[in-house]
């Protein structure tokens, strides 16, 4: 089973999608987290994404599209993708769905958890000093909400029209909103 989890940042994913990684023994897709190993990396596609994180960007879907192109095709990791924030743009989503149908497979969730700015601004600063995130200081998730927000909606609308498109109030506590996952999938 594939899952795609979206929201703003801040909103959640990461967290769920390790509760489902657990649960249904899948591999997140966590862009943010291929992103950030880069930069750890200290290489020179990392340097490019640092920039553009740092303006509160979205880091070129090239990037992102040719790292997450060796994890679809990891024969371990068929049908076991829970993808965490991505895609984020059309071309994303299309550039996922092409992948996905070369290598026989298909997106079977997509839930949508949807917070508002404030609820954001107050998690980012918790998970600034419990995660030590550089990439999470006000200004820059503020941004990065706003961008998000403009940048996603199109993505949103281009999946909200599937049977298996689910929106779930990303306010609600941690534990609710996983009940809710596991109610949709039935799991």
């Amino acid at each position: 089973m594939n899952i795609i989890i979206f929201g703003p940042p801040g909103a959640g994913k990461g967290t769920q999608a390790k509760n489902l990684v657990e649960k249904l023994n899948s591999f997140q897709v966590s862009t943010g987290d291929m992103l950030r190993e880069e930069i750890k990396k200290d290489t020179e596609i990392g340097k490019k994404i640092i920039n553009s994180m740092n303006e509160g960007k979205f880091v070129e879907d090239e990037i992102v599209n040719n790292l997450l192109q060796k994890i679809i095709f990891d024969s371990n990791k068929k049908n076991k993708l829970i993808f965490d924030g991505y895609p984020r743009t059309i071309n994303q989503a299309k550039n996922l769905e092409s992948l996905l149908n070369k290598s026989n497979q298909k997106i079977d969730y997509i839930f949508f958890l949807n917070v508002n700015k404030d609820s954001i601004i107050k998690r980012i600063e918790r998970r600034k000093v419990l995660e030590k995130r550089s990439d999470d200081d006000a200004n820059t998730i503020l941004k990065r909400y706003d961008t998000y927000m403009s940048i996603t909606k199109p993505v949103l609308d281009y999946y909200s029209k599937n049977h298996n498109f689910h929106e779930i109030d990303g306010s609600m506590e941690i534990n609710d909103i996983y009940q809710k996952i596991e109610e949709i999938l039935k799991v």
